[in-house]
């Protein structure tokens, strides 16, 4: 085998990898949903692009889906040989926003096909900042947008976390390359330690996207974008004090002015003294 032939060879292994560790989160939830739903049908909706039908039905069978078990809730993703960040979120304080961000991908069933919603979201203020709608679950089309629309919101000398499960698309090259120096990368270990993020997977697609019936993808695309501004403009929350995302924010800019203005007060007070 020549130099090339073997590099091209070690690439597209690579690419299948990333692809099954980025499938793996993807199918439990379809499983959870369709426990009955066989290889070859899941195949044909989910459209992978690195695998064929029998590479995917031999993934699908190793990774125990074929068979009726029982759930494992303390496994997110088999990381061997894959990056894993430790969970930096645990026991954090929160005190404001930009501090520490939420992530996670799910899908969405049109027909015979499946979609990608990737929502992040602030989790001391419950604003989703970034997100995107996609046919394939490749970094592309997933995390490196919805990340991108974030970065463009975020204020200077800001060092959050960014904390997700262990899909593919959140320790991808492209993916850190981008968010390197931006972000502290963080990773749950169990299915508990992302429950915001999956909470928001289940409000938006049940609370705002299915009342609407979306019939393709861009009706989808349309109504998830419609769906994203109602929740954060209006959707009151208990822990917010039963404000709205937005609510809350602007309530937390107006008080942090108010203490600058009353501490530069106090400050011009004492110096006249």
């Amino acid at each position: 085998m020549s130099k090339q032939n073997f590099h091209q060879q070690l690439g597209r292994q690579l690419l299948q990898e990333e692809e099954k560790a980025q499938l793996l989160i993807i199918v439990r939830q379809i499983r959870d949903d369709h426990p009955t739903m066989g290889a070859k049908v899941m195949y044909r909706m989910i459209h992978p692009k690195s695998l064929n039908r029998d590479k995917f039905i031999e993934f699908y069978n190793q990774e125990g889906f074929k068979i009726k078990r029982e759930k494992n809730y303390r496994r997110t993703t088999n990381s061997s040989g894959v990056i894993r960040f430790p969970n930096l979120i645990l026991d954090f304080q929160l005190t404001a926003v930009n501090q520490i961000f939420v992530s996670d991908i799910t899908y969405y069933q049109l027909s015979n096909r499946f979609y990608y919603l990737t929502f992040i979201m602030d989790l001391y203020s419950r604003m989703i900042k970034g997100y995107s709608v996609s046919k394939t679950l490749r970094t592309l089309d997933t995390t490196i947008p919805a990340v991108e629309m974030l970065m463009s919101k975020l204020p200077l000398r800001v060092n959050p976390i960014l904390h997700s499960d262990g899909g593919g698309q959140y320790y991808s090259k492209d993916f850190l390359s981008i968010t390197k120096g931006v972000f502290r990368h963080s990773m749950c270990e169990t299915i508990y330690e992302n429950a915001h993020a999956e909470r928001i997977n289940g409000t938006i697609k049940n609370s705002y996207i299915k009342p609407y019936n979306p019939r393709n993808f861009s009706e989808l695309n349309k109504v998830c974008t419609a769906a994203i501004k109602k929740y954060n403009q209006f959707r009151p929350h208990q822990s917010l004090n039963y404000l709205s995302p937005l609510e809350f924010e602007l309530q937390q800019k107006k008080m942090k002015f108010n203490l600058k203005y009353m501490f530069n007060n106090a400050s011009k007070t004492v110096n006249s003294i």
